[in-house]
């Protein structure tokens, strides 16, 4: 089988992050291919079979970064243009302590910050011709990684762009990589260490045969092995513009000292977490990410100790087990007496049962009789008044025992997300990091590798957990299951020793990091290996110092074993190993595009703590906090003016009338309290898709005025960010009977076909209609400078300086930059436009040669802009034809009632146990108790004109020209009560806020399209807001 490939595509938050860098340059001429005569030393073997026929001047030209044209006053002025556009707080003045400036972006873990910087590179190459690049990283392990990002990463980038970066890793054992660097024309990155040349810098010690670094002192001394040349020399002569990847993490003003060596052109820093700061240009921090849906949700199994008193036996309460049918069990594990051995055994058990006869009469047990058993609080009372909450261990516990629970949730949390995610094409993988490789694996006196306590325990656990999972039935999954043996489903990845024994990672003093370059290699190298279910490793043991190599995006539990206490690492570095969004069996990241509103139900990182949930979360909501971007906290009228909004290509500025109507709406709906906090009012809101509609000065802004608000820090930001692991979950929601009623198998059989569409549409028409709407609506910017003359203040102070106001701003004048005068980039405009918009070249022709001269004429100012607005214009065109003109063809395949039980160990505290609906809970959207969802269901089953109904499961799509379509309900009434007999319903919090949403309503209209057409008379579809709203439409169509 060829081995599976990561697929990139262009993500809207990734481009934003690299256009906030592109745009400080604004201004900037084009300029490639600056050459210089490079020092090629005194070496006498420049000449070979390749190059005897060049001359001098070619054999010995390099190619350098132009310098930067602008000056500081006109980079001070785009980056806050780039700040005000992105509402990032303003720079007081320019950071340029390492070149031309320096520019922070901040991108949480997870997010994809190394393509960001890798994209970067090729837009500053084909807007200002730039192509000399050094990523400066803080260890062995992030090296490796970015490498192995420049190689999966190439052909994506060679589509987009028509070229591939050179790229190496610097190593002092093969410095001519450098001068393949400074001699090549093309794109060229180096990728160095901050070991390789900061050992304690200091430009005196770092020479040969002095202290110091041996890696350090090389490229700084002169090398006869190098021409008698020093390597950074050579190097800095190319003006390379530096990148620095974790930046925080290299060691404050030695680091900066060093990198001046390298005469940077200007510094790009990236980071989650910036220590030392610059011009920020860009943030997208934790909650950003969160809330944009683009990392795993993180849910938490902690394990508190209750050490009652001496003599009380062992319980620990595994879960709470739910069904329709009968009262809640629970999962306890407990000690019972056998005729030779007392053993630990985990029952499932009721209310009533006795642990004192369970456990075949031991002492400890008496009086612990099951009271109740609480599902929504997780807890078991027993009659002699003690209670027990799931992921508690009850007392004599050892730190051995602790261990074993730890592994036995973290192979639990495996199979119960594997289960569904085996159907998906998704592999599901498990990462143990340990601290002592003789815990997991050891030698015997034939050296031959065996299992230790850790492996002995993980074999142990996993086969009584598989044996719950295997069934009767031969399901693909069980299958799987069956075809993979113990041994082989759980591998140690550790630093090897020259006997090729597994040994501890060494690590350097002062750091938890280690800097095995083989152990990292061998991680990358099976990278892709350990995503395919054809490799039956699922559970992956590791050395803790090991950690940053590991960035699988499809590890889904996180389990650390430490020996003596509790582990000191950051708990954001234990998380951010499998914050990453994961990928199917082709490779295809499974992120919101795909997955919808459920990517976070699919993307859930489970992080099976050794301490309790209370204090691994609150630790980690501290770390997340700490480090956040410093938000607002309050809502004013101040906060909102000014405020800069992106309604499609176009920028608004919000006026101060509007920021007050977007006031006055939150204190009316009581969004804001009278501190201009945000309520829980706005949040549940939010989540139900109910907001109240804002006024009809500001609802073309509407998108971004939430924004906004969602922008405000409050102290509940975080609460939906972590879950608690131990909540009580359904872990089946099977079909019951209400699914059979012929009332429904009529219904299902009308809708549960497979469709495709087709649309016909004139091209004459469009290109008329495009023609027409280009000539109405395009608008593009001219490039502009705007240079600012100013004299230094009468009554300078430094507080005065500190705030910006040192100097007196006289006067001011903007320049159009006339771009074609400079630039040497060459468009295909028509095949640009005509790729953007899926239409022929002949019709992308016919388009641009309609459109009038002064329209055209904007190509010249912003190329860029022009093809990007065109194209919009036209696709807005295309749309409104295609809704039209859209035709569907019933395809040979359908739905079957699988996938109504396709989702699995859903929060039992969020579900709604039904009377009509085809399975025993529905799940509304929402948090709220009375979310839509949940009302609208309520109402369905008090109504007797109401059959059955079924909540429709995501994976029920249409396929629209706009994007699949997902309708909510399906709905059989009795025959008589109504006009019409069967309805699919799609339920919206707000009708109003339907005007909002243009592709939403073109996937409304293509389903009504269907339904209405498709049916006769039988099937009627429509959106509603609540129950009463479908009787009264009922009743008007």
């Amino acid at each position: 089988m060829a081995a599976m490939k990561f697929k990139f595509t262009i993500q809207g938050y990734q481009t934003d992050a690299v256009n906030s860098v592109v745009r400080v340059f604004s201004g900037q001429p084009f300029q490639d291919r600056v050459g210089y005569r490079r020092d090629a030393g005194d070496q006498d073997n420049h000449r070979n079979l390749f190059n005897w026929q060049q001359s001098d001047k070619d054999l010995f030209m390099g190619f350098a970064n132009a310098p930067v044209s602008l000056n500081g006053a006109q980079l001070l002025h785009n980056i806050r243009e780039v700040q005000k556009g992105s509402n990032i707080k303003e720079s007081s003045s320019l950071a340029k302590h390492l070149g031309a400036c320096s520019l922070d972006v901040e991108m949480e873990t997870g997010t994809g910050k190394t393509y960001v910087y890798i994209k970067t590179m090729f837009e500053l190459n084909k807007r200002y011709g730039w192509s000399k690049f050094i990523v400066v990283v803080p260890s062995i392990a992030i090296r490796e990684g970015v490498q192995k990002s420049f190689q999966t990463m190439q052909d994506h980038f060679m589509e987009q762009y028509g070229k591939k970066a050179r790229f190496f890793v610097y190593t002092s054992k093969n410095l001519t990589n450098i001068d393949s660097f400074s001699s090549s024309a093309d794109l060229s990155v180096m990728i160095i260490n901050v070991q390789a040349f900061n050992a304690g810098f200091n430009k005196e010690k770092n020479k040969e045969g002095r202290g110091g670094d041996k890696a350090a002192r090389i490229i700084f001394s002169v090398r006869d092995d190098f021409g008698s040349r020093k390597p950074i020399d050579v190097i800095a002569a190319n003006r390379p513009i530096v990148i620095l990847d974790e930046p925080q993490k290299m060691g404050g003003k030695k680091t900066q000292e060093s990198l001046k060596e390298f005469h940077p052109l200007f510094t790009l820093n990236y980071s989650a977490t910036h220590k030392e700061h610059h011009d920020l240009v860009y943030v997208l921090d934790a909650l950003d990410a969160y809330r944009m849906k683009l990392v795993k949700k993180i849910e938490v199994k902690g394990f508190d100790i209750k050490n009652l008193r001496g003599t009380d036996g062992y319980l620990f309460l595994e879960n709470i087990v739910i069904s329709p049918k009968k009262p809640p069990m629970a999962r306890l594990e407990f000690e019972i007496r056998y005729e030779k051995s007392i053993n630990r055994e985990t029952r499932i058990v009721g209310v009533d049962d006795d642990l004192y006869a369970l456990s075949k009469g031991m002492e400890q047990y008496q009086g612990y009789h099951i009271n109740e058993i609480d599902p929504i609080r997780g807890a078991v009372t027993f009659t002699n008044g003690i209670e027990i909450h799931t992921g508690e261990v009850l007392g004599d516990v050892s730190e051995k025992d602790i261990r074993r629970v730890q592994i036995r949730e973290t192979i639990r949390s495996h199979f119960e997300k594997e289960k569904e995610l085996y159907n998906r094409g998704i592999k599901t993988l498990s990462l143990f990091f340990i601290d002592k490789v003789e815990n997991y694996r050891k030698y015997d006196a034939d050296g031959n590798e065996v299992n230790s306590e850790y492996g002995r325990i993980f074999e142990e656990e996993y086969t009584a957990i598989l044996n719950e999972y295997l069934t009767l039935f031969d399901t693909p999954y069980e299958q799987y299951l069956r075809s993979i043996d113990v041994h082989a489903t759980h591998a140690g990845y550790f630093s090897i020793d020259k006997k090729g024994h597994k040994i501890d990672s060494h690590m350097k003093h002062g750091s938890d990091i280690s800097d095995d370059e083989s152990a990292y290699e061998l991680i990358l190298k099976d990278k892709e290996k350990l995503l395919s279910f054809d490799n039956p490793v699922r559970f992956i043991f590791s050395h803790s110092a090991l950690r940053e190599g590991w960035d699988n995006p499809n590890v889904f539990q996180i389990c650390t074993l430490k020996h003596g206490g509790d582990s000191t690492t950051n708990k954001r570095q234990e998380v951010g190993r499998g914050l990453r969004l994961c990928v199917n069996q082709s490779g295809d990241r499974m992120d919101e595009h795909v997955l919808g509103s459920e990517v976070q139900e699919v993307n859930k990182l489970t992080v099976i703590a050794s301490d309790g949930y209370k204090d691994f979360v609150s630790s980690l909501q501290k770390e997340i906090r700490d480090d956040l971007y410093e938000r607002p906290t309050k809502a004013t009228p101040e906060y909102f003016a000014g405020k800069r909004l992106r309604v499609g290509d176009d920028i608004i500025t919000v006026t101060s009338d509007e920021a007050n109507k977007i006031y006055f709406y939150l204190v009316k709906n009581d969004y804001i309290d009278e501190d201009g906090h945000v309520t829980d009012q706005y949040r549940a809101d939010a989540e139900n898709h109910s907001l109240a509609p804002l006024p009809d000065k500001v609802k073309h802004i509407g998108d971004g005025v939430h924004a906004l608000v969602q922008g405000i820090f409050d102290e509940h930001a975080l609460d939906g960010m972590i879950e608690d692991g131990h909540v009580t979950k359904v872990q089946e929601n099977a079909l019951n009977d209400n699914f059979f009623k012929k009332e429904f198998q009529t219904l299902w059989n009308y809708i549960n076909h497979k469709w495709s569409y087709s649309v016909h549409f004139d091209s004459n028409e469009l290109i008329r209609n495009a023609i027409r709407h280009i000539d109405d609506k395009l608008f593009v910017t001219e490039l502009q400078y705007t240079v600012t003359r100013g004299t230094q203040g009468e009554d300078w102070s430094a507080e005065k300086v500190k705030e910006g106001r040192g100097f007196i701003a006289e006067k001011s004048h903007t320049y159009n930059l006339k771009r074609g005068e400079t630039s040497q980039v060459k468009y295909d405009l028509i095949g640009q436009i005509g790729g953007r918009t899926h239409l022929t070249r002949r019709t992308a022709a016919a388009i641009l040669k309609g459109i009038s001269p002064l329209k055209f004429i904007m190509y010249r100012y912003n190329p860029e802009e022009f093809i990007s607005k065109v194209s919009k214009l036209i696709n807005e065109e295309k749309a409104a034809m295609i809704v039209n003109d859209i035709t569907y063809n019933q395809t040979d395949g359908s739905y079957d009632s699988t996938i109504f039980t396709a989702e699995k160990n859903k929060d039992f505290s969020k579900a709604y146990l039904a009377k009509k609906n085809v399975q025993d809970y529905v799940f509304a959207d929402g948090t709220a108790e009375k979310s839509v969802e949940r009302k609208f269901a309520e109402d369905m089953d008090l109504d007797d004109k109401v059959v059955v109904y079924a909540k429709l499961p995501r994976g029920f799509q249409i396929p629209t020209p706009v994007g699949s379509y997902a309708p909510d309900w399906a709905i059989a009434f009795q025959k008589g009560t109504v006009k019409h007999i069967y309805f699919v319903a799609e339920t919206k919090g707000s009708m109003e806020s339907l005007d909002l949403r243009p592709i939403e309503q073109a996937k409304i209209t293509c389903a009504k399209k269907l339904f209405n057409e498709i049916s006769k008379d039988d099937v009627v579809y429509d959106q509603v807001d609540s129950y009463q709203n479908l009787l009264s439409l009922m009743n008007a169509l």
